[in-house]
């Protein structure tokens, strides 16, 4: 799992690299005329750091540090209702707010109409992105389960070797039993561990498709100059991070990673919006968000992050928990978990009115 951890941070660091040399401005398609204040454009983006990073911090510990409190551990009933409603964010993030923003900029006038308007990239490229989720999702629980498996029956066969060895003086029933308890532990130890995996997998691959789309939102705020514009995103965008930190830190909670791991997942989700902010203010002489490369990257990258956020919050939070057998026999509880994904995928539906 370090491996894990560099590759993201290696991702996410080639992303803030490439992606603000690649949106700035090349030709420009009649900007929409905004009031436009700098000065007074520049106090809301330093609010809205502060308060998003604030939110952001706050969301993903909080399920995280929810755990050392009884009635929130992953094992209560409370913990599927919150589950709920964090799937239900993370899901109308992906259908509200990322997938319409990349049909916009795949589809505007800005871009020729040849290959742009002969074919719907923004389905296809979130289409693309599901798929792959669902292969690399596959492929590392595999690869990751057979590894163990293969180390941990290693090391069971050597310990039944030795048992016979010692047993060669005590008897062979002696040895039939040791051993049969040794297959029947290592069996409940590599299911449990496989499901581990699983988690971890999710966690690190849910917290990919909010990367990518948080930079983005965070370059197009900061580049922004338009207090108009900017003034409704920052309490609608504090929101935003607040919720999808509580999907996170579910997942992260499940994972149960070492406190370093915990620490690297929760603190890039804190930061990627802020310095993504930065990184607008920085490029905001440059930036023309209606030039064609802009278009085409940021349309390219939100179908992308749509089709993962889907794809993650469908599959891997909402079908696991409630095809779960502790919530298709607790009626009351299904019940309460399907309120719960509704009222999640409704206050961030809502939100999309100001972001």
């Amino acid at each position: 799992m370090i491996t894990s951890h560099r590759l993201l941070i290696t991702f996410f660091c080639i992303l803030l690299i490439l992606l603000p040399n690649v949106v700035r401005g090349e030709c420009t398609c009649d900007a929409e005329d905004e009031d436009r204040d700098k000065t007074e454009a520049l106090k809301y983006k330093l609010a809205a750091i502060a308060s998003i990073l604030v939110a952001g911090a706050i969301g993903v510990l909080l399920p995280v540090l929810g755990k050392t409190i009884r009635a929130l551990s992953p094992e209560r009933n409370i913990f599927f209702l919150i589950k709920a409603f964090a799937a239900g964010v993370i899901l109308s993030t992906g259908f509200i707010h990322v997938l319409p923003d990349a049909f916009e900029n795949l589809t505007s006038p800005c871009l020729n109409e040849h290959p742009w308007g002969d074919f719907p990239f923004t389905g296809f490229a979130a289409m693309v992105a599901a798929i792959g989720t669902l292969m690399i999702d596959a492929f590392a629980t595999s690869y990751a389960t057979s590894y163990y498996r293969k180390s941990h029956f290693d090391k069971a066969e050597n310990n039944v070797s030795d048992g016979e060895n010692v047993g060669e003086h005590a008897g062979h029933v002696h040895v039939h039993t040791h051993a049969t308890d040794g297959h029947a532990h290592g069996f409940l130890e590599y299911s449990g561990e496989s499901e581990l995996l699983r988690h971890r997998v999710i966690s690190l691959v849910l917290e990919l498709g909010i990367l990518v789309h948080s930079v983005i939102i965070g370059i197009s705020l900061g580049a922004s100059e338009s207090p108009k514009t900017i003034k409704p995103l920052v309490a609608a965008l504090t929101f935003h991070q607040f919720f999808e930190g509580m999907g996170l830190g579910g997942c992260i909670t499940q994972a149960r990673f070492k406190s370093r791991g915990v620490a690297i997942l929760a603190l890039f989700f804190s930061l990627t919006t802020p310095v993504g902010i930065a990184i607008g203010i920085g490029i905001s002489s440059v930036y023309d968000e209606n030039s064609p490369t802009a278009l085409i990257v940021e349309g390219i990258f939100n179908a992308a992050a749509a089709g993962i956020l889907i794809y993650m919050s469908l599959v891997d939070l909402l079908a696991a928990d409630f095809m779960n057998p502790k919530m298709q026999t607790n009626k009351r509880l299904q019940f309460g978990a399907n309120v719960s994904l509704l009222l999640g995928a409704g206050c961030m539906s809502l939100l999309a009115k100001w972001a």
